[in-house]
């Protein structure tokens, strides 16, 4: 493990305890962190007492080293956070980060799928076995409520027992909101429960305790993992030959609610976004395929070439 200063390490546990932090995101932080410190040290200071032209530096250096606008974002934004801990807890007067910018960050616009991509790879598994039962109900499940690959793996039996068509996920920052479960997804999640599907995949002993409350589960009669379910959801999609991984699904959620008149903040509350504006880049989604759609079928969408004007 990456060893940081006493004030950068009380930075991190305050992000794994008060706001629930993953250990991914820990990670991430931490490898920002230390970088940062190497470069502070370089100049003859420590973070307390960094100042906003330490802090440019910094973004430069990162920009020096070839690193994309999102890297520096990303890394300016472990500094921010770091710094208004500091501050906050009386350790630094001031934030030499306020002032400083990462530059600006391109719009990134999610990739969704048709719709009829999505039902391709939905109706391709049909296999009676467990291991397609697992799969039909985790492609439906990620699908139907938009949901997170790490909240599908992360669910629990009990997560599914309110029998009110509600499935409870927990997001980020083990914030936790209730989805609907829309047919499909009740009903293929209804046939892995079932003895022929679940129970044939559970072990006659479990490992962990963790285990015999998942949900999901792998061959060896474990939770699945993250890494598990992303293989899985790629293998379905090569299979019909469309390139996929979970968090297009999700993608497709939103965009194709959006596209069927879903009100932004019903999709908001269906993804757990924080914002509306993280939510609002799907509407220009669906406004550009609209607009795709109108230029290739309406006979005057766009002027003939050569015709007269005046």
């Amino acid at each position: 493990m990456i060893e940081l200063s006493q004030p950068c390490e009380e930075f991190l546990s305050w992000l794994a305890v008060e706001r629930g932090r993953s250990a991914n995101t820990l990670l991430a932080y931490r490898r920002d962190l230390a970088r940062y410190e190497q470069v502070l040290a370089a100049r003859g200071r420590v973070a307390r007492d960094a100042r906003p032209g330490d802090v440019e530096h910094f973004v430069a250096e990162l920009r020096g080293a070839g690193q994309s606008v999102g890297s520096v974002a990303r890394a300016l934004s472990s500094c921010r956070g770091l710094h208004r801990f500091l501050v906050d807890e009386g350790f630094a007067p001031d934030d030499p980060t306020a002032d400083v910018e990462a530059g600006r960050l391109p719009l990134r616009l999610p990739k969704a799928l048709t719709e009829d991509a999505v039902t391709r790879i939905l109706e391709s598994v049909s296999g009676d076995d467990p291991a397609s039962r697992r799969d039909k109900a985790l492609l439906e499940l990620l699908y139907g409520t938009g949901a997170r690959v790490s909240e599908v793996v992360g669910l629990n039996l009990t997560d599914l027992a309110g029998g009110d068509g509600l499935v409870r996920l927990y997001g980020k920052g083990s914030k936790e909101r209730l989805v609907p479960l829309g047919g499909h997804a009740a009903r293929a999640l209804g046939r892995w429960l079932e003895p022929e599907g679940r129970p044939r995949m559970a072990p006659a002993r479990w490992r962990r305790k963790g285990d015999a409350e998942a949900v999901f589960l792998n061959m060896r009669g474990q939770r699945l993992s993250r890494q598990g379910a992303f293989g899985i959801v790629q293998a379905r999609g090569a299979a019909v030959g469309i390139p996929i991984g979970p968090h297009a699904l999700r993608h497709s959620c939103a965009t194709h609610m959006l596209a069927h008149g879903a009100d932004v903040r019903v999709v908001q509350e269906l993804l757990g976004h924080a914002s509306v504006t993280t939510t609002q880049l799907y509407t220009k989604v669906t406004s550009e395929h609209l607009r795709a759609a109108y230029e290739a079928a309406h006979p005057r969408a766009r002027p003939r070439v050569g015709s007269a004007r005046g």
